[in-house]
C-alpha cells in the first residue's frame, strides 16, 4: 500500500510539474515574441522570437471593447499556432484587397471570439506600423471544408476562424468564422 502511495504522489507531482512548465512557457513565449514583435516595427525586418522558431510576428491583433490583444504569427503551421494567432499563408497580408485569415486556437488565443457581435472593431497593426481597422460583420459556423470564405474582393476584409465547438476536446470538421470589413480610417 505504502508504495502504491508513493507511486500515485510522485505521478500526481510530475503532472502538476508539467502543466507548471508548460504556462511558464507559454509566459516567457509570450514576452520573447512582444520583444520581437517591437523589434520587427523597430527595424523593418522580420525578427524571429527565439532562434529556432520557424516563424515570426507580423502583426498585432486587438479586441478593444473584450481588451484582448496578440501577435499574430507568419504562416499557420503547427509551431506558429501554439504560441498565437497565426496568418494563414495562402490568404491576402493584412490589408491588401481580399480576405485576410488569422487562425488561432478555440481553447487558447481565440477563445473569446464567440463573445465578438456585429459591430465590434477589431484593430490590426500590420509589420509596417500601419493600422488597419476593422467593424464585425457576422459570424458563421461552417465545415472546414466548405468555409463560405471569399478569397479575392475589391475590399480588405478579416476572416478569424478557429475549431468548434469552444467546449470541444478533440478535433472535428467544423469551424467558427468572424467575419469582418475594413472600416475607411
Amino acid at each position: 500500500m505504502k508504495i502504491l502511495a508513493i507511486t500515485l504522489v510522485v505521478a500526481g507531482a510530475l503532472v502538476a510539474g508539467h502543466g507548471l512548465f508548460i504556462r511558464a512557457k507559454a509566459e516567457v513565449a509570450q514576452i520573447l515574441l512582444d520583444r520581437a514583435w517591437e523589434e520587427t516595427l523597430t527595424t523593418g525586418r522580420p525578427t524571429k522570437a527565439w532562434s529556432w522558431a520557424d516563424t515570426w510576428p507580423i502583426a498585432r491583433i486587438t479586441f478593444p471593447r473584450l481588451h484582448e490583444t496578440a501577435i499574430v504569427l507568419a504562416d499557420g503551421g503547427g509551431e506558429a499556432l501554439a504560441f498565437g494567432p497565426a496568418h494563414v499563408a495562402a490568404s491576402v497580408e493584412p490589408g491588401a484587397q481580399g480576405t485576410s485569415v488569422i487562425a488561432a486556437h478555440r481553447d487558447t488565443h481565440f477563445s473569446f471570439i464567440k463573445d465578438l457581435k456585429p459591430g465590434d472593431l477589431v484593430e490590426l497593426t500590420t509589420k509596417t506600423g500601419r493600422k488597419l481597422t476593422y467593424r464585425m460583420t457576422g459570424s458563421a459556423i461552417v465545415h472546414a471544408q466548405a468555409s463560405g470564405i471569399a478569397p479575392r474582393g475589391k475590399t480588405p476584409r478579416l476572416a478569424l476562424v478557429t475549431c468548434y465547438p469552444f467546449d470541444g476536446v478533440q478535433r472535428g470538421p467544423l469551424r467558427y468564422i468572424v467575419f469582418a470589413e475594413a472600416v475607411k480610417n
